[in-house]
């Protein structure tokens, strides 16, 4: 059987051809399972202690680590080192630039960009934390409590990556603690 040339084909043909060919292949519906049940359970305990708490738990870039740690185990950015110590290390660069430049979206945008450097400077790169270093800018929120709130939101999504990367359908998690 012979395939026909690229070329030969329609243009929204090789446009399809083209783009099918870049993405990665899907993964196996048992690991998709898997990583949905995961991020779904993280999450949603993540709402569970802040209800217990009284306080807002489940913060946007933290839905966005979930998504590292459970669709993308394998990766540098998801392992416990960068999820931890790439949200802490990004709030820590948040109140800093707060009490330099105030609570100003140039300040934000200067506390994410920053952030970037502080976590490679670490050694432990998570995009979603540079959000986190915005977010502390634009909410003001107390210093000590956000901290504590944050290290054990990473500490809850990490615990969860760990269950479900006994699994067998998905790759291990971590590959690496630090």
């Amino acid at each position: 059987m012979s395939e026909t040339p690229v070329t030969e084909l329609a243009p929204s043909r090789r446009f399809a051809t083209a783009l099918a060919g870049k993405a990665p292949a899907r993964a196996a519906k048992s690991a998709i399972s898997v990583a949905t049940l995961g991020g779904v359970t993280a999450l949603i305990l993540l709402v569970v202690i802040g209800t217990v708490l009284d306080q807002t738990v489940l913060i946007p870039p933290l839905a966005a680590s979930a998504a590292l740690v459970f669709a993308a185990p394998a990766l540098p950015l998801a392992q416990p080192r960068s999820v931890i110590g790439g949200q802490l290390v990004s709030a820590l660069v948040g109140f800093a630039s707060l009490a330099v430049g105030g609570d100003s979206y140039w300040t934000a945008a200067v506390a994410g960009g920053l952030s970037i450097g502080a976590m490679a400077l670490i050694r432990a790169p998570h995009s979603p934390a540079a959000a986190t270093a915005v977010i502390v800018v634009l909410t003001q929120p107390p210093t000590l409590l956000f901290l504590l709130l944050l290290l054990l939101a990473t500490l809850v999504l990490v615990g969860v990556g760990i269950i479900a990367g006994r699994s067998g359908k998905t790759a291990r998690y971590p590959a690496y603690w630090w």
